[in-house]
């Protein structure tokens, strides 16, 4: 099973420890995508226009300034980076060992200056969306595109793709051919500030569950043991199967 999850704005730092090793991380086909969005990143954010050319507020100017020491600040793991609704619901840290097991090898956060990362692949705090148009690399959700396709397919294996992604980084990646017939996008009904929450809570529920659901069907079984759910059949091929879930 691959669990998919979007990074947050907010973001933990540390102030000591060693620095990013690119070579250390999961996938590492995107090294070189990594690399060059890095770069792109730094010289970008130390420039007067770096807030219009990111499409942040001016006054997150340390956010900004945090893309230009990416080698050199402290990294921290993923897991612990990644800050806010989704991830204090997920709350990572206090699963049970086996638990925590299967979420280090289910979950990936798909991110726009690292492509994809596993809870504990250990990398620099930064600002980026993946809905920027990065000088020197382009639309974003374009340059990773073709990387992503071929680690995260092989990653899903033969399980269900959950995918609880916001529509900005599903551009960078989509399950294509037969893997779409497992690709299940996860929607909370109604909700708005509670849609995170509940995106967080079903990761951590299936990483506890245990059971590597294989089809949309055995996922819906598999969520329905703590959610209230319903699932509805994409409308054509190649679109994903979408589960209904509410908190019950």
């Amino acid at each position: 099973m691959l669990i998919l999850l979007p990074p947050s704005e907010t973001k933990q730092a540390r102030s000591r420890g060693r620095s990013l090793d690119l070579e250390r991380l999961s996938f590492p086909e995107l090294t070189r995508t990594r690399e060059q969005v890095a770069q792109a990143l730094a010289t970008v954010s130390a420039s007067e226009d770096a807030a219009g050319a990111l499409g942040v507020s001016p006054g997150l100017v340390d956010d900004i300034a945090r893309n230009t020491r990416l080698t050199s600040a402290p990294a921290l793991p993923a897991q612990d980076l990644y800050t806010g609704v989704l991830y204090d619901a997920l709350d990572i840290s206090s699963l049970d060992t086996p638990a925590l097991r299967r979420a280090r090898r289910w979950i990936v956060v798909v991110s726009a200056l690292y492509g994809a990362l596993r809870p504990a692949d250990k990398v620099a705090p930064y600002r980026l969306s993946m809905g920027v148009n990065l000088q020197g690399v382009g639309p974003l959700a374009g340059a990773w595109r073709e990387p992503l396709d071929v680690v995260l397919s092989a990653a899903a294996g033969r399980g269900a793709v959950v995918d609880c992604r916001s529509s900005t980084y599903v551009a960078a990646w989509a399950p294509q051919g037969a893997l779409a017939e497992r690709w299940v996008q996860i929607r909370v009904p109604g909700a708005t500030h509670m849609a995170k929450h509940t995106r967080g809570l079903l990761a951590r529920h299936l990483c506890q569950a245990g059971q590597d659901a294989r089809t949309p069907r055995a996922l819906e079984a598999v969520a329905a043991q703590a959610f209230t759910t319903q699932l509805t059949e994409p409308a054509r091929p190649g679109r994903p199967w979408v589960l209904d879930v509410t908190a019950r």
